[in-house]
């Protein structure tokens, strides 16, 4: 078999199976979307505790994991395995700036610990101000996150609420329209998602038991 063309995702197995999809209320058009989004239990244990490491600036990083597409459909999807938190960055309330060094640090983090992941997006949050991508946050991810299938999410620590931001098929992001995601089991009895505002499928329940319910 001939190795994948550069630049485009290896076929895998999308994995719906072992999954439990959270749904945002702003959800339509999740068929023209260029990727969906999975995330690891862990990962998404790790961005929310850096989210709430500082409640009054804003903090963020990189995400890391494996852009594939499905052998069966050619369906992209994205799986965030791992979080780069940032250092070295310029914050307030009410910005993030990745300076040089931080750009350099989460490099050479990435390229220590995982080696055979890429970058598949970035994180940030924002402080009692709500979900979206300002026009700041637009441009960060024009300019350095600049591939169809990587994304954006913002967190915000105080109300506990989430969303991912995702190119349109055709290259277009909507930012005021966020997403939900797939949640992995990574063998944990119990979801671990939390956020106020996703509300999970109620067709996938039964995959990952949610805080709560009996098992």
């Amino acid at each position: 078999m001939e190795p994948p063309p550069e630049n485009s995702p290896r076929p895998a197995h999308i994995p719906y199976r072992r999954a439990l999809r959270w749904k945002s209320p702003l959800e339509t058009g999740l068929e023209h979307l260029s990727v969906e989004v999975f995330v690891s239990q862990r990962a998404y244990v790790r961005f929310c505790a850096h989210a709430g490491s500082d409640l009054e600036n804003e903090v963020g990083g990189w995400l890391v994991g494996k852009w594939r597409a499905d052998r069966k459909n050619g369906k992209q999807f994205i799986v965030i395995e791992a979080v780069l938190p940032a250092q070295y960055v310029r914050h307030g309330s009410v910005f993030l700036t990745f300076t040089h060094d931080s750009q350099i640090a989460l490099y050479d983090e990435l390229q220590r610990r995982f080696p055979h992941r890429e970058v598949v997006g970035w994180y940030h949050t924002h402080p009692r101000m709500g979900i979206f991508l300002s026009e700041y946050d637009a441009w960060i991810h024009r300019n350095f996150f600049p591939e169809p299938y990587q994304v954006a999410l913002v967190i915000e620590p105080h109300s506990s609420k989430g969303g991912f931001f995702i190119r349109q098929q055709d290259g277009k992001l909507d930012t005021r329209h966020y997403f939900g995601f797939y949640e992995l089991n990574d063998r944990k009895l119990r979801s671990v998602v939390h956020w106020s505002n996703m509300l999970p499928d109620l067709t996938t329940l039964q995959r990952i038991p949610h805080q709560g319910e009996e098992t």
